[in-house]
């Protein structure tokens, strides 16, 4: 894996996914997880009682300040227009947004670009213009009502056998016990919305997760 790759990699390990309508306290819930060893932030806003406009940008701007504070990588799920006004590390995109290649032309060489994929098919379409994948969901999962079919660490494993320096995140239901296998699989972190977000103890939660 080359140099840049490598730390792309390695910024993954812990990517913790959230926004308005996963905690009551969204600022206060991501800044315990900074602290407690998130090494890459995603702003989600998605579902019933998100925001939208000015409030939505502001939400953006505090989360992306607090990530700043701790150099840790702030990406906006599939908002580009919000991702350039705001200067974000990076973009991330499902099957269902912005194609990957027009994403790729509006934020440029150096931002993140991260695509959410199922099929061998789908990362072989990302593989020219995303920086890494999603893949999932490996376990079932609450957080997202558009997660499609439950498909385990299959297709970590054929993406990674085909590409095998593709930075790839498991995503979809994971549990701090479920990390071990899943690296041992290919990927090279796993995200995490509800394990983080929706725990009696977002900092013990967090650190599971980060001691693996």
């Amino acid at each position: 894996m080359n140099p840049s790759r490598r730390a792309l990699a390695e910024q993954l390990q812990l990517y913790f996914i959230c926004g308005t309508p996963n905690t009551k306290d969204v600022l206060g819930t991501v800044e315990t997880a900074l602290q407690c060893g998130v090494t890459c932030f995603q702003f989600r806003e998605k579902g019933k009682e998100a925001l939208y406009g000015d409030k939505k940008e502001a939400m953006a701007r505090a989360l992306q300040t607090l990530c700043r504070s701790y150099d840790v990588p702030f990406i906006i799920n599939d908002d580009v227009a919000l991702a350039e006004r705001i200067d974000a590390d990076g973009v991330h995109i499902g099957q269902d947004d912005t194609e990957a290649a027009h994403v790729r032309a509006r934020i440029g060489p150096d931002k993140w670009l991260g695509v959410s994929v199922h099929t061998l098919e789908e990362a072989a379409a990302a593989i020219d213009h995303a920086d890494y994948v999603g893949i999932g969901p490996v376990y079932p999962t609450k957080s997202k009502e558009d997660a499609g079919a439950v498909n385990g660490t299959t297709l970590i494993r054929q993406v990674r056998d085909m590409y095998r320096e593709l930075p790839i995140v498991g995503i979809g239901g994971i549990l701090p016990e479920h990390v071990p296998m899943i690296r041992q699989d290919g990927a090279d972190g796993v995200a995490v919305i509800s394990a983080i977000a929706s725990a009696p103890d977002v900092a013990m939660a967090t650190r599971r997760f980060a001691c693996l």
